[in-house]
This record gives C-alpha cells, sequence and structure tokens, in this order.
C-alpha cells in the first residue's frame, strides 16, 4: 500500500452517508440560524468541501506560525485583496483588504474584468507581500508588516500588458524572481510562463522578461503559476485546460529556468468538483501538505475548496483515489492536524449597519468616494446618497461605482432589506440588486411626484448593457418604508431566483420576473443595495436602508 492509499484509507465516506451530513446540515439552516450560511466544519473530526461557499477567486495561502493567511482576486471590486485567517484552514474569518482603490482614473467608473486578477501571498524578511497582476497596467506588490493592518501603497514591479497571476520567490543565493502568466486577450497568446529576476526587496524588475515554460501541446491554457522547493527541485504548481474541464499540473526543475519535467497531479475524476483550478500549497506545523484551490459554479463564482497533498517519488499527490500519482477532490475528509482548535465560524452576510464603517462583506462596484454612504447621519441605518458618479445622462447601475455589493455565501438563501423611502427626491431610486453578468432589482424611485415601486432588469445592446423598468405598484406619496427580498430558492425544477416586497413587514408580495442570476466573465452574482439618481444632475436625496438579513433556506448545494 502506498503513503498516499495509507493516508486516504479509512477516510473516505460512503455516499449515502455524505448525503445524510448534508440533509442535517440543510436541516440546521431551515431553523432560520443566520449564522449557518455555509457549514465545511462538521463538528465531529472531518470537514466538507467547499470549505468556503463563496467567489474567493484565485485563492492563495500561507502559514505564518499557526495562523493561516488567504487572499484572493478582486477584480474591480473595492476595496481590493481580502485577507482571510484561520488556525485550522477549515474555518476562515474575513479580517482585512490590502488595497482600498485602484489608483487610475478610469477606475472611478466600474472596469468589469479587470483590475485585480490572481495574487500571490508571502512573507519574507518580517513583511507580508502580495503580488498581483493588473492585466491592462503591469504587475504590483503591497505589503505590510502586519496583515491586519494597513498595508502600504501598491508598487508596480513592471509594466506592461497581458502580465498576470505574478509569483514571487526569494531564492538562497540572495536572487529574486517573478513567475508569471499571460493573459491572450491582451498580450495575443496563452499557455506560456514567464520568468523575470527581480530587486531583493521585490519592489522592481532587474531583468527582462522571457518565456520559461510553453504549454500549448500539453498543458494547454496553463497559468496561476504559485513557485515552491523541496529537496533541491523548484516547483511550479499551475492550473492547466480551462477554468470548468481542467486540471492542476505540477512542473518541476533542479534550475529555476528550467528545463521542467510535468506531471497532472489533481484532476476531476469520478467527483463532482470540476476544475480543479488555481490555488496554493500549505503546509501544518507538524509537516502534513494540503493544497487550496477554486471550482468554477457559474453564478455562485469560484468558491473554495481544500485538499490533502502527499509526496511519492518527489511529486505532490493531490486529493484521493490517486491513479499513477494523480488524485481526484474530495468531497468529505478529515481535518488538517495544525496543532490548534479552531471553533466554527461561518462568512457574514446580515448586518445591522450598527458600526462606525462598513463590514468587511461589502464591497463597492468600483473606486469608493467618502461622499457613496453615511453610518453617522442616522445611526442604526445605512444612509447611501443618490449620485450618478457615470456622469452619464441616462445612468444604469453596471456604470456606477456607488452600488454596494457581497458574495453569495450559501447555494440557498433570502435576502432582506427595510428601507426608509422618505428623502428620496424627484428623479432619484433606491433599491436592492442581485449583480451578474446580467441583474435585475427591485426598488423605489420618485418621477414626476409619483413614487412607485419598480422593477428593473438588465439587457444587451449595441451600447452595452441597458435597463428596463416597469412599475410593480403605485406608493401613497407619505410612504416611509418598504420591505424587499431576493431569494434563491429550490424549486421543482432546480434552483430559482424570486422578489418579494411587503408594505408592513409581514405579508409578503411575490414579483413576476423571469430571470436567473448569472457570473460575469470571472466573478459571481452579488447581492447588492443602491440608490441613484436617474439624471445627469445630482438632487441630494438618499435612501436609508434600515438592515440586511440572510438566512440560509434548504437545498442540496
Amino acid at each position: 500500500m502506498s503513503n498516499f492509499e495509507a493516508r486516504s484509507a479509512g477516510l473516505r465516506m460512503a455516499w449515502a452517508e455524505r448525503l445524510l451530513l448534508w440533509e442535517i446540515i440543510y436541516e440546521e439552516r431551515g431553523t432560520g440560524n443566520m449564522e449557518r450560511l455555509w457549514k465545511s466544519d462538521l463538528g465531529d473530526g472531518t470537514f466538507q468541501n467547499p470549505i468556503l461557499f463563496a467567489d474567493y477567486s484565485d485563492p492563495d495561502v500561507i502559514r505564518v506560525g499557526d495562523t493561516y493567511y488567504m487572499t484572493a482576486s478582486s477584480f474591480n471590486y473595492i476595496p481590493g485583496l481580502p485577507i482571510l485567517t484561520s488556525k485550522d484552514l477549515i474555518n476562515w474569518k474575513l479580517v482585512n483588504y490590502a488595497i482600498d482603490n485602484i489608483d487610475y482614473e478610469n477606475y472611478k467608473i466600474p472596469q468589469h474584468a479587470k483590475g485585480v486578477w490572481a495574487p500571490a501571498i508571502r512573507c519574507h524578511e518580517g513583511h507580508f507581500y502580495i503580488y498581483y497582476g493588473m492585466p491592462d497596467e503591469g504587475i504590483f506588490m503591497v505589503k505590510a508588516k502586519d496583515p491586519l493592518g494597513v498595508w502600504e501603497k501598491p508598487v508596480l514591479v513592471l509594466e506592461g500588458k497581458g502580465l498576470i497571476d505574478p509569483c514571487p520567490y526569494w531564492d538562497e543565493d540572495g536572487k529574486a524572481y517573478i513567475i508569471h502568466g499571460y493573459a491572450k486577450s491582451r498580450i495575443g497568446f496563452k499557455s506560456h510562463l514567464g520568468i523575470f529576476p527581480m530587486s531583493w526587496d521585490g519592489t522592481k524588475a532587474i531583468g527582462e522578461d522571457h518565456i520559461l515554460y510553453n504549454g500549448l501541446e500539453t498543458q494547454p491554457t496553463i497559468e496561476g503559476p504559485k513557485v515552491y522547493k523541496r529537496n533541491g527541485y523548484y516547483y511550479i504548481l499551475a492550473p492547466a485546460g480551462g477554468v470548468k474541464p481542467g486540471w492542476q499540473t505540477a512542473l518541476r526543475s533542479k534550475n529555476i529556468y528550467g528545463p521542467y519535467e510535468e506531471k497532472i497531479v489533481l484532476r476531476q475524476g469520478g467527483s463532482p468538483i470540476n476544475g480543479p483550478h488555481q490555488g496554493g500549497l500549505v503546509d501544518t506545523v507538524n509537516g502534513d501538505e494540503w493544497f487550496i484551490h477554486f471550482q468554477d459554479r457559474g453564478l455562485y463564482g469560484r468558491i473554495v475548496h481544500l485538499q490533502p497533498v502527499v509526496w511519492e517519488n518527489d511529486w505532490p499527490v493531490m486529493g484521493i483515489h490517486a491513479k499513477d500519482g494523480c488524485g481526484e477532490p474530495c468531497m468529505v475528509h478529515q481535518k488538517p492536524n495544525t496543532g490548534v482548535r479552531e471553533e466554527p465560524c461561518y462568512l457574514e452576510a446580515s448586518d445591522s449597519f450598527e458600526g462606525e464603517t462598513l463590514n468587511l462583506m461589502w464591497q463597492w462596484l468600483g473606486n469608493q468616494q467618502k461622499n457613496f454612504y453615511s453610518l453617522q447621519e442616522r445611526p442604526g441605518f445605512l444612509r447611501l446618497y443618490c449620485l450618478n458618479p457615470s456622469g452619464k445622462q441616462e445612468p444604469v447601475l453596471w456604470e456606477l461605482p456607488n452600488v454596494l455589493t457581497q458574495k453569495l455565501v450559501c447555494p440557498f438563501f433570502e435576502a432582506e432589506t427595510c428601507l426608509s423611502i422618505g428623502n428620496l427626491s424627484n428623479g432619484e431610486q433606491a433599491g436592492m440588486v442581485m449583480m451578474g453578468g446580467h441583474y435585475a432589482y427591485i426598488g423605489v424611485r420618485n418621477v414626476g411626484k409619483k413614487r412607485e415601486l419598480v422593477l428593473g432588469t438588465s439587457y444587451d445592446s449595441e451600447e452595452g448593457l441597458k435597463e428596463k423598468v416597469e412599475q410593480i405598484a403605485a406608493l401613497d406619496s407619505d410612504r416611509e418604508k418598504v420591505y424587499l427580498t431576493l431569494s434563491m430558492e429550490m424549486g421543482e425544477g432546480g434552483a430559482v431566483f424570486r422578489m418579494y416586497y411587503s408594505l408592513d413587514g409581514t405579508e409578503r408580495h411575490p414579483v413576476r420576473i423571469d430571470f436567473m442570476p448569472s457570473d460575469h466573465t470571472w466573478v459571481g452574482a452579488k447581492i447588492g443595495l443602491f440608490a441613484n439618481v436617474l439624471e445627469k444632475e445630482e438632487k441630494g436625496g438618499y435612501g436609508d436602508f434600515e438592515y440586511i438579513k440572510v438566512t440560509a433556506l434548504p437545498g442540496e448545494a
């Protein structure tokens, strides 16, 4: 029996047992406990994948002492570069962000599919570093002494279009490098990895970039490299084959410049986990190793999984059911032995807006400004001002950075908010949106002295996304508030998206809508709150949101 087989023996659970566990979990969610949105830690020494049912795309992870630090892509969403921490690799908390805004003028308006791509986090000589690519600008670095504090201003390490997915490596001989991928949409080719030397302080390239590895024949669309050194070998772990149908590849060489041997070490196999895509390798205090990666789940975005790793013949073997050194993703597994017991925790989604600053689950659609909102003007409420930062005569939500969003954090849920509408001026609106490749919203708008509840949906046009808006109900001019709900529910034919409104907080009225949330390029759908003016000129009104309450609903993930 191999090392891999010995470790895996006894850890696999029968499919019927898995289903029973899931039924118990979803039954618990049906009680209305808002904290139980997604449960990976099963409480019996095992965990189920995904460890995060949330859109943390392109995750990378390191261990410093007994704490694990994770970051992920944030694209055009601000603040960017989330920082999550864990003691056991299963229970994660969102604790910080590394950047407040993207310091380019055009990012004042949402730059969808652009921005911060595929970061790598490392700790070097007492500082935490995150390297990330912006496909239209170049490779950047941001660092901090304390990852939970304020990070320094980002530094442009190498300017250039199409340079993405950077990973730094500081070698034992005093030399440092960046290994990275290429974006075909910007540079004209893909399926290659590049390398360039950088200064020891990590701030700038000190040599030319050149091709390190060509994967066209055997590892098409190879990208997202992460660099490690073990037993005299340099290893590059990288996904190939495409996001949904692809696999994990390991490259190794005695010289960082190659040539590299290659081996596929993790693929979907007989599991339901497609991809499995980009991630990072990390160890525990006792020397065990684990691999964190994402799975593309369409409208939910790129959710995060964890796989065991063993080594055979100086090659990593990931997951379970290994054949010829290539494993497949596990669904349920024994928890990592990290030496620390972590209390189960869950990503937050509900908010009572009682703090002095926005809770960390919130991100703006583009660069943020102080005048977007207030939590002090009416304590206990989130005030969103009706603005039009796009400057267009007929603004649409897709082009407004002041749309406040949060990730979906479980498969089936309902999200309710109470919106005070008494201070909306003529030509203004506020409401709740399900934002994605296309979007739908329910809100209140004032037009020509009429106050109406409206349904808005996006559609494609030659000029980009436009909105179609129709009245749901006329509202009395003296009405002060409405209750709005978005939900993902399990219907007879599968998942169903629904909207509701209530005038008294008790009786719900369904909204007729033919819409299903979807991802956009590399970002999942998101719940959002908004307030905006319907014209170019701003009027000074606002909407007050009393809370958002997100509750998990039963359904099979």
